[in-house]
């Protein structure tokens, strides 16, 4: 007798195995694709609903539209998508609008678009179906066009025989170049940096641009920043009626001012500083406590709600700082006159005293809107050099009562950080030295001294007590927020980790100094660096917010800038309000604001992104030309980036950065390990991985793009008579022209 068959038991799916799942699929899905795939039916439905209920909640995926799944920021499967540059074939390159996900938005690669006389070009904006190829890879395919193209375009012209013209864009992104028909050059020539304005049509496939705006030569001195402060859309030119307003500002009263004259405040700040926006004092208490002032430059006593100059603060956001000037958020006449702390000048300002105790926690603060006079301007050496022993005419006089109760308040302060925990990357900066006709003289790390962590201790704990403050009388605050890293990079860091040796707690809130004995394990070690920056890459970014969500970085559950009003429009809200919530005068917020926070949180967190991306690109331009004459040197650097189309690298002599694309490599096909951040041949199984040390030659430096391409040492091979040719190399992305091609490669005969 045959025994009935048992129904065959399909075993419930891992939550790795249904995450895995998810994340493998080029587009979004919905519980009933995941369950097709692990065969489940019935009741075993009702498992898979709770696990996806728990993936969503740790935060490993996301839903979507009609209850659909996918990788946290995958986008969604038809999104409105902006073309932002070409690459080498001229075909369109795009990113998303309105991304919110951390970290570069994806990139989407558009399938030509055409509708009659129109076609898709830069700038355009684009409805568009996308399907996943990679994690931060998209193509996408126009359904139709959504906005006009960008305004502008900026770049060098080029005349043509003809009396045309042509643009090479300044910007990295765009690929392709612009044709100027006749009688729209705008009397343009060669060389120049020009703005155009971009035109209806196409000439043998180039997109058509009028010359609106000539700018001066490229290479003149402050062209470099001058290409960045139009790229970036960053306003530049006051209007005159806000250099009147600044113009005819005068002394601060004394009206709801305490007297804080006789206290010898001093600045202390870097050589080229030109304002001087913050002073502190300290002074030792008999129980062995110290007593603290940090004094900011009353800003909000000239800049008031809605006037010119307010209206012109909050467009800008920020200064923005390049290695040859500064576009400060006021006219020169407040940021650098009224505004500025210089020594034996009174001025207006809001302080904060602060008393500590012994161990450096504080006691007590109050807030205090005053008239102060500046003991003395110093610089960080300055001030480092006399601690050390070493003073000068200035600091000599100031040692004793000034300058070593600064230092014996510090290291009490120190003290309270180190036992907070606050995250502790090291991440060199480089300066760039500019002669005055703008030539780069050198670039050099840019010194750390206790001087500058001194100062920075100040200021964070004046910030704290701002935002506590503003908590205490019940006022809005524009607090400095930064979230915990993501529970994906999270998973990513840990995985990273492992292959090392190390480990990152799992299933509990973690805390900076958890990230911080990690660091001091490699500390010194070969793999110092790789881990500082792969700690970097898991973090959030910093942004302004009326919602508190705490400072992870500082491990501080409220925190608020407050020591920069001359430069940063939320440290000028945080006065106002501050001015308000305490009734010290005039100059606070305006009444019913709070419903306006949360926009001008994302404004000024936008201004602040935008000035870093100008900053950036300005350093990047100026370290270009000043290694473009040494195309063909060697140079040793570091591994700063790995992406499937090659290595970023950065010079350990100049911290210039560059890529080495992955068509350079060592002959092999080369796999993205994005786990290990490698890259590793499939054949010889060499890897390429983020911190390694490379012998790089420098190939190639385009000084208006401000990029530079490398190639290894080892693949630079010469011929007979002394002339370099191109090594050859085969990426993974290139594919086989015949069947069998791909084994006849890795046996050496290709």
């Amino acid at each position: 007798m045959t025994k009935p068959k048992r129904p065959k038991i399909t075993p419930m799916p891992s939550k790795q195995e249904v995450l895995d799942f998810i994340r493998s699929q080029t587009g979004r899905v919905g519980k009933r694709e995941v369950a097709r795939a692990f065969n489940l039916k019935g009741a075993d439905k009702i498992g898979l609903k709770a696990i996806l209920k728990e993936l969503e909640g740790t935060g490993s995926i996301e839903r979507g539209q009609h209850r659909r799944f996918a990788r946290p920021g995958a986008l969604p499967e038809v999104a409105v998508v902006e073309m932002v540059g070409t690459d080498t074939d001229g075909e369109l390159i795009g990113r998303p609008v309105g991304w919110e996900g951390e970290g570069r938005p994806p990139r989407v690669v558009m399938a030509p678009w055409r509708k009659g006389d129109v076609v898709a070009g830069v700038g355009d904006r684009v409805l568009s179906k996308l399907r996943r190829i990679k994690d931060d890879l998209y193509e996408g395919r126009a359904i139709r066009l959504v906005g006009e193209a960008r305004a502008r375009v900026l770049g060098v012209f080029e005349p043509m025989p003809d009396g045309s013209g042509r643009i090479r864009p300044t910007s990295r992104k765009e690929k392709a170049e612009y044709n100027v028909p006749r009688g729209e050059t705008g009397g343009a020539e060669a060389g120049e940096l020009v703005m155009c304005d971009l035109l209806p049509g196409r000439v043998y496939g180039l997109r058509q641009v009028a010359v609106k705006e000539r700018l001066g030569r490229m290479g003149a001195p402050k062209s470099v920043s001058l290409v960045a402060i139009h790229a970036n859309d960053i306003p530049f030119v006051f209007p005159d009626g806000v250099l009147a307003q600044a113009e005819a500002a005068g002394p601060a009263s004394m009206d709801h001012r305490l007297d804080l004259r006789p206290v010898p405040l001093v600045t202390i700040d870097g050589e080229d500083a030109r304002d001087f926006d913050d002073a502190v004092w300290a002074q030792q208490q008999e129980d062995g406590g110290w007593h603290c002032i940090v004094a900011i430059a009353d800003v909000s006593w000239y800049v008031r709600p809605g006037d010119a100059l307010d209206k012109e603060a909050y467009k800008r956001g920020n200064s923005v700082y390049f290695p040859d000037r500064v576009v400060p958020m006021l006219p020169e006449q407040l940021s650098n006159g009224w505004c500025s702390l210089r020594p034996n000048e009174d001025r207006g300002c809001l302080a904060v005293h602060f008393w500590l105790d012994k161990d450096g926690n504080k006691t007590k603060h109050k807030f205090v809107r005053a008239m102060m006079r500046s003991a003395a301007r110093l610089t960080y050496t300055q001030v480092q050099d006399a601690q050390d022993g070493r003073p000068d005419e200035l600091t000599g006089p100031l040692l004793e009562p000034v300058i070593k109760p600064l230092y014996g308040a510090w290291k009490a302060l120190f003290a309270a950080r180190e036992r907070r925990g606050v995250l502790e990357l090291d991440i060199p900066e480089r300066k760039v030295d500019i002669s005055p006709e703008g030539v780069v003289l050198g670039i050099k790390p840019r010194p750390r001294f206790d001087s500058h962590r001194l100062v920075e201790d100040f200021m964070i704990q004046a910030n704290v007590c701002a935002a506590e403050e503003l908590e205490r009388v019940r006022k809005p605050c524009m607090y400095r927020v930064h979230d915990q890293p993501s529970v994906e990079k999270l998973d990513g860091l840990r995985e990273f980790l492992s292959s090392m040796d190390l480990s990152l707690p799992k299933g509990q809130a973690l805390r900076p100094g958890q990230f911080n004995q990690i660091l001091e394990k490699v500390k010194g070690t070969a793999n110092e660096t790789l881990v500082n920056e792969v700690v970097l890459r898991s973090q959030a970014q910093a942004c302004y917010s009326p919602e508190n969500i705490g400072h992870f970085g500082l491990n501080l559950a409220r925190y608020a800038h407050f020591t920069s009003p001359i430069r940063r429009y939320a440290d000028l809200l945080v006065h106002r309000a501050l001015v308000s919530g305490l009734k010290l005068g005039d100059g606070g917020l305006p009444p019913d604001c709070l419903a306006e926070f949360v926009e001008w949180g994302e404004h000024i967190s936008t201004t602040e992104r935008r000035a870093a991306t100008a900053e950036r690109e300005a350093v990047d331009r100026y370290v270009t030309a000043f290694l473009a004459d040494r195309v063909g040197a060697g140079f040793v650097a570091k591994v700063s980036g790995v992406t499937r189309f090659g290595l970023f690298v950065t010079l350990l002599e100049t911290g210039a950065d560059g890529l080495v694309p992955v068509s350079t490599l060592p002959e092999d096909f080369y796999d993205h390990d994005e786990t290990h951040h490698a890259l590793v041949g499939r054949r010889t199984r060499r890897q390429f991985q983020l911190g390694q040390t490379l012998d790089v030659v420098l190939h190639e430096a385009n000084t208006l793009t401000g990029s530079m391409l490398f190639r290894l040492a080892e693949t630079e091979p010469t011929t007979s008579d002394g002339d370099r040719r191109p090594p050859r190399t085969r990426s993974r992305l290139a594919k086989p022209e015949r069947k069998g091609a791909k084994a006849a490669f890795k046996r050496g005969r290709r």
